[in-house]
């Protein structure tokens, strides 16, 4: 991502987000501004921050709206079965299209909004945030997220 798409702080958590343990019913929510091409190198800059603070890799879920994440579409290469027996072990980050119906919670959810149409996103937020134990962060065009939440997601 180029300096002029985000500024330096943009993907920083505001603070260690709490652990599975400390975590309250309603996940924090977080925004990273990023453009649709941005979109997957933002998730991935969070999630390096997550771990540099202290977030174990099994604690977190990468979604994305549009194209497959790099590392999603290298794992299916296996096969469907080695790939979802990732998530079920838990040990490590674990990446998906945001529209699967098979994705089991993690205390952090990070949604990369790198394509897709506005009411599949729309209908895709609320499932994220209940997957989310304690954190949520969306990497995306901040006009087009709150749009899409203001219309009721």
């Amino acid at each position: 991502m180029t300096p002029s798409q985000r500024t330096p702080g943009d993907a920083k958590p505001a603070s260690p987000a709490p652990s599975a343990h400390e975590a309250s019913s309603t996940p924090q929510i977080q925004l990273i501004p990023a453009s649709v091409e941005g979109a997957l190198d933002a998730a991935d800059e969070t999630v390096d921050l997550l771990l540099e603070s202290g977030r174990a890799p099994g604690e977190i879920l990468v979604l994305a709206t549009g194209e497959q994440h790099p590392w999603a579409a290298h794992e299916l290469s296996f096969g469907e079965a080695s790939y979802w027996a990732q998530q079920d072990a838990g040990d490590d980050v674990f990446y998906a299209a945001a529209d699967s119906d098979r994705l089991a919670g993690r205390p952090v959810v990070v949604v990369a909004v790198n394509g897709g149409a506005d009411d599949a996103i729309a209908r895709m937020l609320p499932q994220a945030m209940a997957r989310a134990g304690a954190l949520l962060v969306v990497c995306g065009d901040p006009q087009r997220i709150n749009t899409l939440i203001a219309a009721g997601v």
